[in-house]
């Protein structure tokens, strides 16, 4: 089968299209042939080393597919079941995966493979902070950072049927009206639209009640600044880089502020948390709630183009990778 590979960190230009032997399924496992795999952010961080890992690695925490083989004691899974996963080990930019069998869901039919592999990390991530990280109500006002990009879209379409108001964060004029028709009150655009003074204004002056921010580094602090008294501040992405290091007197003087960095895999790691996810998940893209847009489709074999165009914000909402 072919695999995306590579053997040490680095740009785009390190992932090599290889053949690997995917082997039969041990016990507990099954065989996915897949049929679309999702492109994540977190992609970037295994490749780069920012997230270290052993060498050389593939990558990839998202995909669906078809159940091809099954390894011994492998229940509740039938050959030529539809499913879908997020791993916590990268391995998904590949034709075959064997994957254990209690980290698949199946997917229902009113929902294509190319959309389970676009929200399986993205959807399941935008669940985790809206209904766990901070349980967002009706009333809240919240900003969101990236909020044309994959899992950006998910959590403004999420945020505002749960009665909450949008901000959101975009780098263009294009992905701001995108931003809008899924869900955000407000826009504002980083390099025209000054963030905090722009918040402040939206919120008379108030803040908002939770920050999400992915992006990191550039934006980290202006958020903080963003935020009410005893707001909170969910720094779930690096994509300009990791945050800077802050004291706790940060939050004390801003108004007795609640710092976070959460991680999906720690709301999933029981069978029955992922169970509850992915049913919830599920419901609201079967009731209309939540929109999966696929922006992009690339082949496997372009998955290095893939990458440039993630890193150079070139893309818009999901991307999902054709073997």
């Amino acid at each position: 089968m072919k695999c995306i590979r590579f053997h040490e960190n680095g740009g785009p230009e390190v992932l090599r299209v290889e053949d690997c032997d995917p082997a039969k399924p041990a016990s507990g496992e099954a065989q996915i042939q897949h049929s679309a795999i999702g492109l994540n952010y977190i992609d970037v961080y295994d490749r780069t080393g920012l997230y270290p890992g052993e060498l050389p690695s593939g990558l990839g925490r998202e995909a669906a597919g078809v159940v091809v083989a099954l390894g011994r004691n492998t229940r509740g899974l039938r050959l030529g079941d539809r499913v879908a996963y997020v791993h916590s080990k990268p391995g998904a930019y590949c034709e075959l995966r064997n994957v254990p069998a209690d980290r698949l869901v199946r997917v229902p039919k009113s929902i294509s493979d190319e959309q389970a592999a676009a929200i399986m990390l993205k959807g399941l991530t935008a669940r985790s902070l809206l209904r766990r990280t901070y349980r967002v109500q009706r009333g809240d006002v919240v900003l969101v950072h990236a909020a044309a990009g994959g899992v950006g879209l998910i959590l403004t379409q999420w945020a505002k049927a749960l009665g909450a108001t949008v901000i959101g964060v975009v780098g263009s004029e294009a992905k701001a009206e995108l931003a809008r028709r899924h869900g955000c009150r407000h826009v504002l655009i980083l390099g025209r639209d000054e963030l905090i003074a722009g918040v402040r204004k939206v919120t008379r002056g108030e803040g908002v009640a939770v920050v999400y921010d992915s992006v990191g580094k550039d934006t980290f602090m202006a958020s903080l600044d963003c935020l009410r008294p005893l707001g909170m501040m969910v720094s779930y992405g690096n994509a300009s880089g990791p945050p800077p290091a802050i004291s706790p007197l940060e939050l004390s003087k801003r108004g007795s502020l609640y710092l976070t960095r959460p991680t999906l895999f720690s709301y999933i790691s029981q069978r029955a948390e992922l169970d509850a996810a992915a049913r919830e998940l599920f419901s609201v893209v079967r009731k209309g709630m939540v929109r999966v847009r696929i922006g992009q489709r690339y082949p496997l074999t372009e998955a290095a183009a893939a990458h440039r165009d993630l890193e150079a914000r070139r893309t818009i909402g999901s991307t999902v990778l054709i073997p």
